[in-house]
């Protein structure tokens, strides 16, 4: 069973037991991917799921920062529930340490030294933790490793 068929089962199950806060998030969600599915003219692999997903929450969490700056808690935490029911549809994320581990490896595999290599190793680096990881915490720690 594909990632989406899960989502529209979910949003069965939702409806059914009247969780209206749960039902909207899946809805949004399942209509980002139908959107995409348009777009392309195919259905929609689950990594390619996963990046509809990820820039969901990625949407979510530019709201929470401008809720927050705004001094609208009230519309923030909404934002951060629904941002708790789209994690449930990632994959599972890499620590720091473990992500830090792949950085390490990739940078001596790349020959990367310096500030200059980080967009050689940042290509090297993300196939290997697409969707495993937030693109900002890869950044923070390829500046990290190279000591930039």
């Amino acid at each position: 069973m594909s990632l989406r068929d899960d989502i529209s089962r979910d949003v069965t199950a939702s409806l059914k037991a009247g969780e209206k806060e749960k039902l909207s998030a899946l809805r949004m969600l399942l209509s980002a991917v139908k959107y995409k599915e348009v777009d392309l003219r195919r259905p929609l692999t689950d990594p390619e799921v996963h990046q509809v997903v990820s820039t969901l929450l990625r949407q979510r969490q530019d709201s929470i920062d401008q809720f927050r700056k705004g001094n609208r808690l009230d519309l923030a935490e909404k934002e951060e529930r629904e941002a708790e029911i789209l994690k449930a549809y990632m994959p599972a994320q890499l620590s720091a340490e473990e992500l830090r581990q792949i950085i390490k490896k990739a940078a001596s595999e790349a020959g990367a030294k310096g500030p200059g290599d980080m967009g050689k190793l940042m290509k090297a680096v993300m196939p290997h933790v697409k969707g495993k990881a937030d693109g900002k915490l890869v950044n923070d720690i390829v500046r990290e490793v190279l000591g930039g």
